[in-house]
């Protein structure tokens, strides 16, 4: 099995490069963010640091996969700010990305990748496309997007995020056209798993 580790700051594109690429390469996609803890006061919740993740389950079912045995992952359910009850099966299958903001920056983590990839993208950018999102699409408020902002995600980003940019083995550019940044990444594949 070959595992491909995508990180990046919140909004910089990797969301959208992984699903692109799961599609391309018909391979699942699991997203870092389903190993949340439950967060039962959100408001105090830092989402943005290590601690947030229960990142030592994830390397549990990457190990076994990678053994060949089925996985349970656990959903997250974004709206209660926890874990259903219930869980998600995962056959092992020949490749494998995993993606999140955080990915890069555990040590065990980061040894279960074949591929390490970063998706880079300017701070200004990256703030105007969350803004756009969590407005949009999470109904919130612009102030509270900037209070969140200030308060977690620049401070996590630039001591746990940003460092894994130096780490990666590939890095991408956020602002490229995602057609271009898939054929990078795709290229970087063993010829036996590229599409």
């Amino acid at each position: 099995m070959y595992v491909i580790g995508i990180s990046g700051g919140t909004a910089s594109g990797k969301s959208s490069i992984c699903r692109l690429a799961a599609e391309r390469l018909a391979c699942p996609l699991v997203g870092h963010d389903r190993y949340y803890r439950d967060a039962p006061e959100p408001r105090r919740f830092n989402f943005d640091h290590p601690d947030a993740l229960e990142t030592g389950l994830l390397v549990r079912h990457l190990q076994q996969l990678r053994s060949e045995a089925a996985a349970e992952l656990p959903v997250y359910v974004f709206g209660t700010h926890r874990r259903a009850a219930h869980t998600e099966r995962m056959e092992p299958g020949p490749l494998i990305i995993v993606e999140g903001i955080l990915v890069l920056s555990d040590p065990a983590l980061q040894g279960c990748f074949d591929l390490t990839v970063y998706v880079d993208c300017p701070d200004d950018i990256r703030l105007i496309r969350r803004l756009r999102r969590d407005i949009a699409e999470r109904g919130r408020t612009m102030e509270s997007v900037l209070d969140q902002y200030l308060a977690t995600v620049r401070p996590m980003h630039e001591q746990f995020v940003a460092p894994a940019r130096a780490r990666a083995g590939l890095v991408l550019d956020g602002t490229a056209p995602l057609a271009e940044s898939l054929d990078r990444l795709v290229a970087a594949l063993p010829e036996g798993l590229r599409r």
